[in-house]
């Protein structure tokens, strides 16, 4: 019995290092025997310390143990399904344990599927082989035992093949006859009871064979350049050639242990994970990938090695990425030309943009008011946006200026730009008292425009000026306006008080360079004025020099030449 034993382990250790399925996804049949299985090599963590060996199954989130009794045993490296049930699908993993640290040794993922009741193969549980004619080949039957009695039986369209009992099928020269489904059934004795296990490939022979292609792992060894903390994602692909093959697998090792998986949950990753597989088909060629997901580059990642595995057809290829510290980099030499550049142009910009702005400021404000509909007059309870005061004579010598005032001013204001003037000779009745009448007037209005000429001085011009500047730089009631509409060459004929008004509010009208309404001193003029939505307003006031003039009439008869109003 202890012989017996002896023997058993002898058996399974030897077929440990064959056997043992690498890939990390594997398809089985339900009702069949099978087991996972690791290498021995997997166990250099612990090396001469005492450890246990456990496997678990991942179950609604949550790892379980496998107890290792009854259907599913676990024994050495292996874990055996007496059989495998579709219930048994599900993610495995072996762990070793020294009671202080827990080691992951290998992960798998289980897909049993459902047995087809109606034929001896399951149509997604196949592999698939393309041969040429006249060639020479072998059919294996793979390792689905550790035993070596087991009884084997080949089969050919579920039909029994020639009594061949051998593990592999041979064929010293192929026809296009010998072209089917192989499926090799080994049966295997536990405890009394048989158990079965299959292996099924579709054989496909054609009369001019496809180019041979090699199973490959696109790129070489490499050395990728990194930073400490930086996310990292290696690619692996594999070539697989013209068609797809089904047993083929690609997974990465992290100094031969499997990562984890990735679960898609950003704050539930690990901090190694790998990706699902993919299959991609580039023309006529096929592809299988995998990505090794980094999310952050640590120390002692730069002393591991990540190595990508690519296997199919009991072919192994390899590939080894490391990575390592890349090299602190110079500014390019485009980059730091082009700041220097920006540098220095950066201050004639500036420059620019401020000069363009002092410029245009006018027409920038004007612009700002007409967009938002900017109006200061709303709810202050003046009645006037300006009271015009200018020279007033009988028989004036200037009749130009007396036009301005009565008919070229409110025609531009009132009915292009929407502002209500106060022209005394116009808007006031005789009758009341002046001075009453000019308080109470320029108390209504929110400016007042002086038109200012060699003339415009007399006792009751000057007492208008007099009591708009005591409202504005006294009382800070109203804002003056001064239109200069002569030049005037010497100013000591007003009021000292004069002065102390910002030259900014002084416009100077240029006849017929003035005349348009978007020149320079309507725009000006507006730019003083309180912002007011533009809308034309010409019922109840004058338009022209004739009708003004009857409105003026009543103060202006029976005055002298020189006598001002």
């Amino acid at each position: 019995m202890i012989l017996m034993i002896f023997l058993v382990m002898l058996i399974m250790e030897s077929a440990t290092e064959k056997l043992c399925p690498l890939r990390a996804s594997i398809d089985i049949l339900e009702g069949e025997y099978f087991f996972l299985c690791y290498l021995e090599s997997r166990q250099e963590h612990f090396q001469e310390e005492a450890y246990t060996t456990n496997w678990y199954k991942e179950s609604a989130g949550k790892q379980q143990e496998i107890k290792g009794t009854g259907r599913i045993v676990s024994q050495m490296n292996f874990l055996e399904f007496w059989p495998a049930e579709l219930s048994d699908s599900g993610n495995y993993s072996v762990i070793h344990s020294n009671g202080k640290q827990n080691v992951t040794i290998q992960k798998w993922t289980l897909n049993v599927l459902e047995r087809n009741k109606s034929s001896c193969f399951n149509e997604n549980h196949l592999t698939t082989e393309i041969k040429s004619a006249g060639t020479g080949h072998s059919l294996k039957c793979s390792d689905l035992s550790v035993y070596e009695n087991d009884s084997i039986t080949w089969y050919k369209d579920c039909k029994n093949y020639e009594h061949e009992t051998e593990r592999e099928l041979n064929f010293r020269a192929l026809t296009v006859q010998n072209s089917g489904i192989y499926t090799c059934e080994i049966l295997i004795s536990h405890e009394g009871t048989i158990y079965h296990s299959t292996n099924t490939i579709k054989l496909v022979v054609e009369e001019d064979g496809p180019e041979a292609f090699p199973l490959e792992i696109v790129g070489r060894d490499e050395e990728i350049e990194t930073e400490i903390g930086k996310e990292e994602i290696l690619n692996c692909t594999g070539s697989l050639g013209d068609y797809m093959q089904e047993d083929a697998s690609l997974y990465w090792l992290i100094n031969q242990t499997f990562p984890e998986q990735c679960t898609g949950i950003p704050e539930n990753e690990p901090s190694i994970c790998e990706e699902e597989l993919k299959t991609l088909q580039l023309g006529n060629k096929f592809y299988i990938t995998r990505l090794l997901r980094i999310k952050k580059v640590r120390e002692e990642d730069l002393h591991h090695n990540f190595t990508c595995m690519l296997q199919a057809d009991e072919s192994t290829q390899t590939k080894i990425v490391r990575l390592k510290k890349g090299k602190i980099q110079d500014l390019p030499v485009h980059v730091f030309t082009t700041g220097m550049v920006l540098a220095l142009l950066f201050p004639f910009v500036a420059l620019a943009v401020v000069f363009v702005f002092v410029m245009f400021r006018v027409d920038f404000v004007l612009f700002y008011r007409n967009i938002c509909r900017r109006d200061d007059t709303a709810g202050d309870g003046k009645e006037y946006d300006a009271f015009v005061s200018y020279l007033k004579d009988c028989v004036s010598p200037t009749e130009e200026e007396r036009e301005f005032a009565l008919k070229v001013l409110p025609m531009i204001l009132e009915e292009n730009f929407g502002y209500k003037l106060c022209i005394f000779e116009r808007d006031v009745f005789p009758g009341g008292a002046f001075v009453d009448d000019i308080h109470s007037f320029i108390d209504k209005s929110r400016r007042l425009i002086i038109i200012l000429s060699q003339n415009y001085v007399s006792d009751r011009a000057i007492y208008e000026l007099e009591s708009g500047l005591h409202k504005a730089l006294v009382e800070r009631k109203i804002k003056i306006i001064l239109i200069e509409y002569m030049p005037i060459s010497d100013y000591n004929f007003l009021p000292e008080s004069l002065s102390l008004l910002p030259s900014k509010r002084v416009v100077k009208w240029r006849k017929d360079k003035s005349l348009p309404v978007n020149s320079r001193f309507w725009k000006n003029l507006r730019y003083l004025m309180p912002a007011k939505p533009i809308k034309t307003k010409t019922k109840g006031h004058y338009s022209n020099l004739d009708s003004a003039s009857e409105a003026a009439q009543p103060w202006t008869e029976g005055c002298d030449f020189n006598e001002i109003v």
